[in-house]
């Protein structure tokens, strides 16, 4: 998989920009607030249809403009495709794959990338959203049917919970909860198998990362967490059933479903020491890193092809050079990389971006 071209017109700082990318690693090099890592940003956002930054769209068009436009070539495969993405100030975004209109759920998994950012820190340390979150996009890019099923239940969720909302406050009947409970179990189990197959994998992945970073000296494990659930005794499907039917009444004063996988976290640990609780500053750094080279091997065995690398850290080079790997990475300075004919440079500055 590989971006082949850019074209960034009133997208951000860029009033109107076009870019030619190789196929190895592409070093955007600027000061900061320059315009590089919005270069990132819309190459995230081809890919799954928001950015990685902003929930606003409108926060994407360069201000003052009408209209950002976000136009990217890539080719899968060694077959060319082409992303057209139409942001207006007002009214609905367009998403044109191939010259085809198509809904955003159609976007995700035509360009699968993997970003690797400083925030990344915070799969280890944050809150368990970070965790899902991770999961679901690393799924979703590789099976179009898991995030049609995670949008199922993000559906079925927000009924049931503006249901509840009006339980508590008697404008509904209890007894009308019945019929969404099957609804959501089934769905809940389809996604939490989906999650407990692909953490099986990444454990696998992610040891061996953890193990080669650290010269054998630690394991990384991961661990799939189901809210509320110790030990799988029964099918998850009558198990989730079950539970949402035990909390009616609990449910309803909360307002919220208090079982699901939208509750679920991601356990991990070194050496059998909890990362997030115990694990040094370090130990947290290098833990982030194997889970992102444990997601672009994830991603190639399920597709067959590695994703694009959209990079904030030098850390990764060797890896990536080693392994052919299109990367786009940006750093402020020229020294974070060990010579001149590593990849190919840009300097970007004030939303200009010239090849050195």
């Amino acid at each position: 998989m590989q971006v082949t071209n850019l074209r960034l017109k009133n997208f951000r700082n860029y009033a109107d920009l076009t870019l030619a990318l190789s196929s190895g690693i592409n070093i955007f090099l600027g000061a900061n607030a320059q315009g590089k890592t919005n270069i990132l940003e819309a190459i995230c956002y081809a890919s799954l249809g928001r950015s990685h930054r902003t929930h606003q769209d409108s926060d994407l068009i360069r201000f003052s403009e009408p209209a950002g436009i976000l136009q990217l070539a890539f080719s899968r495969r060694d077959v060319p495709s082409r992303i057209d993405i139409q942001l207006p100030r007002k009214g609905r975004r367009k998403l044109l794959l191939n010259g085809q209109s198509i809904r955003p759920k159609d976007l995700v998994g035509s360009l699968n990338t993997v970003l690797f950012s400083p925030e990344d820190l915070f799969l280890i340390k944050g809150a368990p959203t970070g965790r899902r979150h991770f999961l679901d996009s690393e799924i979703s890019q590789a099976s179009p049917a898991y995030y049609h099923e995670l949008l199922t239940f993000g559906r079925l969720l927000q009924q049931r919970n503006t249901l509840l909302k009006r339980i508590r406050e008697h404008h509904a009947a209890p007894a009308l909860l019945a019929p969404w409970d099957p609804q959501l179990a089934a769905s809940a189990a389809k996604i939490t198998k989906k999650r407990q197959e692909a953490v099986k994998k990444l454990h696998m992945l992610a040891n061996l990362m953890q193990r080669k970073i650290s010269g054998s000296k630690e394991n990384l494990s991961l661990t799939y967490e189901i809210h509320g659930l110790e030990e799988v005794t029964e099918n998850l499907e009558t198990w989730y059933n079950k539970k949402l039917e035990e909390r009616h009444e609990l449910d309803i004063l909360r307002g919220v479903t208090s079982i699901g996988p939208h509750r679920d976290d991601l356990a991990i640990a070194v050496n059998g020491i909890d990362l997030r609780a115990y694990g040094s500053q370090g130990q947290q750094r290098t833990g982030a890193l194997a889970l992102k080279l444990a997601e672009l091997e994830f991603l190639r065995s399920e597709t067959g092809e590695y994703p694009i690398l959209l990079s904030r850290r030098e850390a990764l080079l060797a890896f990536l050079q080693r392994e052919h790997i299109q990367t786009i990475i940006t750093a402020t300075d020229a020294a974070y990389f060990p010579r001149e004919d590593f990849g190919t440079v840009y300097h970007v500055e004030d939303g200009n971006v010239t090849r050195a």
